[in-house]
Formats: structure tokens, C-alpha cells, sequence
């Protein structure tokens, strides 16, 4: 077997999101493992972006559309025909909603009500997973992790808008999407942590900040040295999604139920609970430089404390964090350095990216856990798909 069992082979797999920092990471996963990723989403909102930079606009399906758009959206569904869905699109900063409230609940709301609507006109199995955020809880400033079904909120409208989000899925799925309905069509969402990784290059996010200033050779800004967050590496919540997305569509296919359909976390392990300081001398350590608190009483609201209980991911799906903290920020300052320091070009650019999903392969089968599957010639397998020819966009496996 292979990572997921050989699952996503050959499955046609439809990402909204796709052009931005999730959204890349997971198509780039979703070629490795042989599936035909369909994207959806916007043109990039950054410059560089991680999709340009992977060349993924030429190696995979995709329509440069809005969310926002209900008709485009139903139509690309139907042509699509998606065995799997893996809705990610969003406004996803929370200082941009800020400014934009407007924006950020079109967005993620109705977007998703969108979304949900158009997949009524399915009329094949199709496991879909709606990507939400840990922000969705009511932030009572706990030093533990919220569960599933502690109490949704929001303070800022980037995470009430996430609230919003579950809210729909929730009556969605009791309303149209059951056992006792007849639409074959399976639901469940995930609420994933504050994700690090390379690539990601978006304003007002603490990684690319440092990049950005430690490249120049500047003092990194940092508004909140104090505040703790679940830190985890972009690749930790992508297995989760792609465990989840599986689990439901065969449990739905293969035991003619939907049991799985709920909503999961996805977050790092206790240790990775870390405040802004930490992380930021973490950073240090790989990449040498200072930094300097730069806050301004004018700021919005940020949460002090947030943090994730991950338990029924582990019982019910057999999931569970791979990477600790200071491999996460190991891994995250290796991909920006080699980039920024040898300016590599796709092909490079690719390889290092495969061989981090393959390093976070390698340790998730050492701890056993249930996606990477048991056979021993999965390592030389991925590691020959890393050298595809990728100038002729070739981007089938070479299994």
C-alpha cells in the first residue's frame, strides 16, 4: 500500500483555494500521490506566490474564478464531477478583516453556502471536506485545547466568519446530505491550527514577516511577543484533510453510511503550543538575526491563547501530529532559505518541496501512523516520482 492506500490514484479531485499557500501545498501532494487535482480559486494574491512558483498553473486543471460567483461554480462542479472536494477558498487574514468585513463574509460564508448548494446537483459519490479554522471557537482564552463541540464565536470577523462556516455545513449536511437523503454526497470540516510552512508569503503572518526582514537583513517586527499559538508545519493538517477525505468517502461507498461526517481538529502536539517569542527565536536559530517588538495600541483584537485538542481525530480517523515544534520551524526555515538563497527554478523548486511531504513520510511511518500505509518500497517510489519530467510538464507518476 501506499500513503492513503493508493487512494487518491487516478481520483478526480476538485480544490477551491488552490492558487494560495494550503491550496498549493496541497495540489503539489495530490500529483505526488497520482491524483487529477482540479483547482478553483482566484489568481494569486501574492507576489511571489507558492502556485508561480511550482508552475502549478501548467501542470494541473484549474479555472481562475470567484467563490462568490454561484452559477460559474455549480457549472465547473458539474463538469468537474469531483469524486473528492477540498474547499479551502477563503479570505483567511484576520487584519485584512478587519478592513474588510464585508469582503471576508461573502467570502467564507456564502461562498461555502454556495458551495453546499451546488453540490445538490451531484449525482455521483463525492466525499467533501470544508476547510475551516481553530479560530471558530468561542476564544475564552483557555490553557487547554477546544474540542469539537465546545461553543463556536468569533471576536474578529475573520473568526466569526469561520463560525459561520461550521454553522453552515452543520445544516447542510442534516438537511440535505444524511443517511436518510437521498444526494450521494458525504460532508465533514476541518479546523486546522496556525499553519507554518515555505511558500507562504502573505503580509501580516508572522513566517513571511521574518523572512521577508531576515533576508533583508532587518529587524524582525513582532506586535505579540507574548501570545501562545498551536504551531504546525503546513503538511501536518494537509495528511488530516487527505486521511479525512478518504475515510469518508469509503465509509460512505463501502459501508453505506456517513458516521464520519462531522467536524474534526487538526492541530500540533501539546509541546507546540508556543508563544510569538518562541517561535521567532526558533527562526533565529536556522537563520541568524534579531528581532525587535513593534506594537501599537491601536492594534485590533488578537487572542493571547489558542490551542487545539486533537483526541477524535486520533480515535476516529487514526490520526495524529508527526512533526514537534522545532522541526517544524527547522523544516519551514530550510525551504525559505534553499529558495531565497539559490533561486531555483520549477524543477528545483518541486524537488525540495516533494522531499519535505517525503521527510514527513518517512516519520509518520516510523511512528506507525495509519496513512502511510505498510509497504517497504513506498520511499523509492516517491522518490522517483521527485524526478519527473517536469520541463514537458509530464506530471504522471513514474511508479
Amino acid at each position: 500500500m501506499f500513503m492513503f492506500e493508493d487512494f487518491y490514484r487516478n481520483k478526480r479531485v476538485l480544490i477551491t483555494g488552490h492558487t494560495g499557500f494550503k491550496g498549493s501545498w496541497l495540489s503539489e501532494w495530490l500529483l505526488l500521490l497520482g491524483a487529477n487535482p482540479i483547482g478553483y480559486s482566484l489568481e494569486p494574491d501574492t507576489n511571489p506566490s507558492l502556485f508561480k512558483q511550482l508552475n502549478l498553473e501548467k501542470r494541473l486543471e484549474h479555472q481562475i474564478a470567484d467563490i462568490r460567483c454561484p452559477n460559474v461554480l455549480a457549472d465547473s462542479i458539474k463538469a468537474a464531477q469531483p469524486d473528492i472536494i477540498f474547499h479551502l477558498a477563503a479570505q483567511s487574514l484576520v487584519r485584512r478583516s478587519y478592513l474588510n468585513p464585508t469582503l471576508t463574509y461573502e467570502t467564507n460564508v456564502l461562498g461555502t453556502v454556495y458551495l453546499l448548494n451546488a453540490l445538490k446537483s451531484l449525482k455521483k459519490p463525492c466525499a467533501v471536506v470544508v476547510i475551516t479554522s481553530d479560530k471558530c471557537y468561542e476564544n475564552r482564552e483557555w490553557i487547554h485545547g477546544y474540542r469539537e463541540n465546545d461553543p463556536l464565536g468569533g471576536h474578529d470577523p475573520y473568526s466569526s466568519s469561520k463560525a459561520c462556516v461550521e454553522l453552515a455545513v452543520h445544516s447542510f449536511r442534516q438537511s440535505f446530505y444524511t443517511n436518510r437523503t437521498p444526494n450521494p454526497v458525504a460532508i465533514a470540516s476541518a479546523r486546522a491550527g496556525n499553519v507554518i510552512g515555505g511558500g507562504d508569503w502573505a503580509q501580516d503572518r508572522i513566517l513571511p514577516d521574518c523572512i521577508r526582514a531576515l533576508s533583508q537583513g532587518q529587524y524582525i517586527p513582532i506586535r505579540n511577543p507574548k501570545a501562545t499559538r498551536p504551531w504546525q508545519h503546513v503538511v501536518e493538517p494537509l495528511s488530516g484533510y487527505l486521511l479525512l477525505g478518504q475515510r469518508i468517502y469509503t465509509d460512505m461507498n463501502n459501508a453505506k453510511n456517513k458516521t464520519l461526517c462531522t467536524a474534526y481538529n487538526f492541530g500540533p502536539g501539546i509541546e507546540s503550543n508556543q508563544s510569538v517569542e518562541s517561535l521567532v527565536s526558533e527562526v533565529c536559530r536556522h537563520w541568524p538575526g534579531k528581532w525587535k517588538i513593534q506594537s501599537d495600541s491601536n492594534e485590533p483584537h488578537e487572542a493571547g491563547l489558542l490551542s487545539l485538542n486533537t483526541d477524535k481525530a486520533w480515535h476516529y480517523l487514526g490520526w495524529r501530529p508527526v512533526w514537534d515544534f522545532e522541526t517544524t520551524v527547522k523544516e519551514t526555515v530550510r525551504w525559505y532559505r534553499e529558495i531565497v538563497e539559490t533561486q531555483p527554478d520549477v524543477e528545483k523548486t518541486v524537488e525540495i518541496t516533494r522531499k519535505q511531504i517525503l521527510a514527513y513520510y518517512q516519520q509518520a511511518k516510523r511512528k506507525k501512523i495509519k496513512w502511510t500505509g505498510k509497504s517497504e518500497h513506498v520511499k523509492q517510489n516517491l522518490i522517483t516520482t521527485v524526478s519527473f519530467r517536469i520541463r514537458d510538464y509530464d506530471v504522471s507518476p513514474t511508479y
